[in-house]
């Protein structure tokens, strides 16, 4: 770090992340980036990516694309040849660049950097902790703890997980926050949403139901389904949009769970059908698919933030969310319509409730209560505070 006579000069700052698809972690790793750079500092983004791809999103500030293969035979390969490559890729970088700090948002950045400061080449780095996984596989297990572990500091985005990881790993982790651009999302309608709807296949005369991050575990979306098929036995127009997914986990058999049940109810799929199961989005269609929203339901089992949330209540859509923490730390009762993530009729009770009571005014009191608080700029002034403490 800079010597204290210095101690409000620029940061020249590096923020890894795990790759360049529209995922939760890699969209606050942009955002912090963009803040970051918005108050002067020297920011640059790196992620893998395989020949041909680039950010899902422009990017305002420097980035580094890490060459990775394009395809491995299992998740464990996949990872160790994205750990792989961030070290070879950085350790020729530092020969003629310096960076103030070095912070990853994932263990494979963090495996990446615990490696080249066992080697020398840096004298430590930031990891932020957005949820911890429990992998099947021991040797995912070892680098997410390394990556934690290993690191001179650890943030996280909630009490939830500060309490997580005091208590089963020994470590005090420095809370930081997300942040939502309501210049981006917000309620009022524009012209290429309705284009959007007829080029996805999303109805305009029914009532429907947005779900954000594919179909897994985590987002919990096989007992969102179930929840869905219970509504339509009294909501027969409803329409249940899953959309996003872009993820570097193996969600296979927990999809081929979801195909089953879509199966098994005789569910139609597909445009302008009851279930409609997107893939991955242009991240610039993002703010119109929440609009088209009437309402959006994460019943997450486990979050580290829940970013989705802030983005639909910006959107002016009313949230249904699991009465778990983290989202019971910084939501009230008047912010979403609360459920038992793991009993299908409660989340179907509170999907009935989103629909039937939305209030724009109530929702709209939220957005700006909950922005005030959450701001990247925020974000960002915190990072840069405990940054200077190392």
């Amino acid at each position: 770090m800079r010597d204290e006579g210095r101690t409000q000069a620029p940061l020249k700052i590096g923020l890894l992340t795990h790759s360049v698809n529209p995922r939760g972690g890699v969209v606050h790793t942009i955002e912090l980036a963009h803040a970051l750079h918005d108050a002067g500092h020297e920011v640059t983004v790196m992620a893998p990516a395989a020949a041909g791809q680039d950010f899902f999103r422009p990017v305002r500030c420097a980035t580094e694309l890490v060459p990775v293969a394009g395809a491995s035979r299992n998740m464990v390969e996949m990872v160790g040849q994205r750990i792989e490559a961030y070290v070879s890729h950085l350790s020729a970088l530092l020969q003629h660049t310096r960076f103030d700090v070095l912070h990853c948002h994932d263990g494979i950045g963090g495996n990446a950097l615990a490696t080249l400061r066992e080697r020398g080449l840096i004298d430590g780095f930031v990891r932020t902790v957005h949820h911890l996984d429990d992998f099947a596989d021991a040797q995912l297990m070892r680098w997410q703890q390394r990556s934690v572990t290993e690191a001179s500091q650890v943030f996280c985005l909630s009490r939830q997980w500060h309490e997580v990881l005091a208590k089963q790993h020994g470590i005090d982790a420095s809370e930081v926050w997300n942040g939502i651009d309501t210049r981006r999302f917000t309620p009022v309608p524009e012209a290429g949403d309705a284009a959007l709807a007829r080029r996805l296949g999303i109805r305009t005369d029914a009532p429907v139901l947005l779900a954000v991050g594919g179909v897994e575990e985590r987002k919990n979306t096989l007992r969102l389904l179930q929840a869905f098929i219970r509504l339509r036995a009294t909501r027969p127009d409803l329409q249940l949009v899953v959309a996003g997914g872009a993820s570097l986990l193996d969600h296979a058999k927990y999809a081929h769970d979801f195909a089953a049940l879509v199966r098994a109810a005789e569910l139609p799929t597909g445009p302008l059908q009851p279930l409609l199961i997107t893939g991955p989005l242009a991240d610039a269609g993002m703010p119109g698919l929440y609009r088209l929203a009437d309402a959006v339901a994460m019943p997450s089992v486990r979050e580290g933030f829940g970013l989705v949330v802030l983005e639909a209540l910006a959107s002016g859509v009313p949230v249904v969310v699991s009465r778990i923490a983290p989202f019971t730390e910084y939501l009230d009762a008047e912010d979403c319509s609360w459920a038992d993530p793991l009993d299908p009729e409660s989340i179907a009770r509170a999907i009935a409730a989103a629909l039937d009571s939305a209030s724009p005014d109530r929702i709209a009191r939220s957005s700006e209560r909950l922005a005030r608080r959450f701001s990247w700029a925020t974000s960002a002034e915190r990072h840069v505070a405990l940054y200077r403490r190392r």
